[in-house]
């Protein structure tokens, strides 16, 4: 059988920047172990499945090792996917994750896709050595969400020369770590490392800001912020702040579109 199959940068509006997703949007459910052998051929950070039910989408996403609970570049692919190659009319997508529930996407006038996901909860933690020894530089602050640790860092510099050991970062209890600080010339700045997932940098973290934006609303005191994640493809977020839930907007642009067999 042949299934249209597409790759879209997001949070970019350059190709070959901005993080790669691959989007399958199939008319029936495979097998589970197939959208993972899927995932592990494509070799990207993640390949998004969605099926119609309804007027929504039902979404998953896979690592080349795992199925994750949430991701945001790779949801803001499919959207991308939905609204140009598929006829839609509504500006608005809803999307349902069987393990993040409720995920809507808007397409605004400006050509930003707006991502609406639920706000994580973050809580301060204490530092491990473990922690500070995988990520080779000891934070100001440690915090940690529903599957993440959050270091924050003094300033932009920090976050740049950052080389943490990834064997080390491999044994935490987290799906990754994400590394943040003040930017130089945005609101904040960030990297995301998940070698737990297969990918020892992200190159852009729509879930990542879930757990960015309520700590550097409430530093700023705003809720509308700018943000730039700083891996070496680079992706730009423009983020805001909604209390229990948060809004993160960026372009995509696409790679590829072709047929796989299954």
């Amino acid at each position: 059988m042949l299934q249209k199959i597409f790759q879209i940068d997001a949070f970019t509006d350059r190709l070959y920047s901005g993080n790669p997703a691959a989007v399958c949007i199939l008319k029936n459910w495979i097998e589970d172990s197939l959208m993972q052998k899927i995932a592990m051929e494509n070799n990207l950070a993640e390949t998004a499945f969605a099926v119609k039910d309804g007027s929504q989408y039902i979404i998953r996403w896979f690592t080349p090792e795992l199925e994750v609970d949430l991701c945001g570049h790779a949801t803001l692919a499919t959207a991308y996917v939905l609204f140009n190659n598929y006829d839609l009319n509504d500006p608005f997508i809803e999307f349902f994750s069987p393990r993040s529930g409720k995920l809507k996407v808007e397409k605004a006038e400006n050509g930003l896709l707006i991502l609406d996901f639920p706000t994580d909860e973050i809580k301060p933690v204490k530092p491990t050595q473990a922690l500070n020894e995988a990520i080779g530089m000891t934070p100001v602050y440690t915090l940690k969400g529903k599957t993440d640790y959050l270091l924050i860092y003094n300033t932009q510099k920090d976050i740049e020369q950052l080389n943490p050991n990834f064997f080390l970062l491999n044994k935490l209890d987290a799906r990754g770590v994400i590394v943040s600080a003040p930017g130089d010339n945005v609101d904040f700045v960030s990297r995301f490392f998940a070698p737990q997932c297969g990918v020892n940098e992200d190159p852009v973290t729509g879930s990542a800001h879930t757990s960015l934006i309520p700590y550097w609303s409430g530093v700023l005191g705003k809720s509308k912020l700018v943000a730039k994640q700083l891996s070496k493809r680079g992706g730009d977020i423009y983020c805001e702040f909604l209390d229990k839930r948060v809004k993160i907007a960026g372009r995509a642009v696409p790679y590829l579109k072709g047929e796989i067999i299954i």
